[in-house]
């Protein structure tokens, strides 16, 4: 038991293997009972799958600011820990959103049906939980041994914000992908889907061996992984940004991913309407950089500042996109925002 007590990362080890047989016991459940089968998720059962999911994050974090309060965790402020939280998991969460445009074209481009989208997408949470946990535990090393990294983060931030905000938004090609490219060359794919299968084995035309074969729908799992590696660039310092406890970091980031799968198909079919949060997202990004350098060189910003101008800008940028496409497509399909199923490169 005393192996429980060690710490790791400023924390002792049954809270992170806590918090981690919490986010199993939910993917098992969503997995396993909630959509047994190979059954389309529609928009009404996304929304309330996703509302269970942020439910479920929010009452955590009231979990975290009672612990941290009472003092059964550290000696922490509780109030600072879970406002700190909240700030996180609504900026991962916001980050997510522009996620899923990226994530629609991969499946669009494969030709991957929505009854075969959710399996990829609980695999991908399980692989960004490892991803996200080793990025974490970089960052969370090098600032604290050089806590000058921190200013990196922020000029990072705020240089990625300003770009956002002046550079055109091009759609991604995935047919000129490297990485696309490069598993079609060492990997022998099947043209055609298998199901939900990610490997089959097929005979080989030429010597008549039987092959193992990677289908369309594993291509597009290693596709969206990389596509995700590439936004926690994005989204990993902004977190460490709001606090640098690994710990607060790690559970905010994970508890907006677990419900991305149940909120992706809400968001796939609305996506097209959400074009100004783009705007929003690259605000909050230069305002949470540049707090960084606020709180070193001027003083410590108020967490619940913080905390209150991240969801104005969240809120607003997604008030002002629904009422200026309102009266407009209601679907994706119906926008054209969806890449058609030839472009299938398999």
């Amino acid at each position: 038991m005393d192996i429980l007590l060690a710490d790791w990362l400023g924390k002792p080890l049954w809270m992170w293997s806590g918090f981690l047989a919490i986010v199993f016991l939910l993917l098992a459940f969503d997995l396993g009972l909630l959509n047994r089968g190979e059954r389309e998720i529609g928009i009404a059962r996304s929304l309330r799958l996703s509302a269970f999911y942020i439910g479920f994050a929010c009452l955590y974090g009231v979990a975290v600011w009672w612990a941290f309060e009472a003092g059964h965790l550290t000696t922490t402020d509780g109030a600072h820990a879970g406002v700190t939280y909240f700030t996180g998991f609504f900026i991962e969460k916001a980050l997510s959103i522009d996620n899923v445009f990226v994530i629609s074209l991969i499946f669009g481009f494969f030709a991957i049906p929505p009854r075969y989208q959710y399996r990829a997408l609980v695999w991908g949470i399980l692989a960004v939980i490892v991803l996200r946990g080793l990025m974490i535990g970089v960052g969370a090393a090098l600032l604290k041994e050089y806590g000058w990294v921190l200013y990196v983060f922020g000029a990072f931030l705020i240089a990625t914000g300003v770009k956002m905000l002046i550079v055109p938004e091009a759609n991604p090609d995935v047919a000129k992908n490297p990485l696309v490219r490069f598993l079609k060359t060492r990997m022998s794919v099947t043209d055609a889907l298998h199901g939900e299968r990610f490997f089959v084995r097929l005979p080989d035309p030429a010597t008549g061996k039987t092959l193992l074969h990677a289908t369309p729908l594993f291509l597009a799992l290693i596709v969206i992984n990389v596509a995700d590696v590439v936004f926690a660039v994005d989204s990993v310092p902004a977190i460490f940004a709001i606090t640098t406890d690994p710990f607060i970091v790690f559970t905010a980031n994970i508890m907006a991913i677990l419900g991305l799968r149940a909120l992706y198909f809400a968001l796939a079919a609305m996506v097209h309407r959400f074009e100004h949060l783009k705007t929003a997202l690259a605000l909050v990004l230069v305002f949470i950089g540049a707090k960084i350098f606020w709180n070193q060189l001027v003083g410590k910003l108020d967490p619940a500042i913080s905390l209150g101008v991240t969801l104005a800008l969240i809120l607003g940028g997604v008030a002002v996109s629904l009422w200026k496409t309102r009266g407009g497509p209601t679907t994706a399909d119906d926008a054209g925002a969806r890449p058609e199923a030839a472009d299938r490169p398999c």
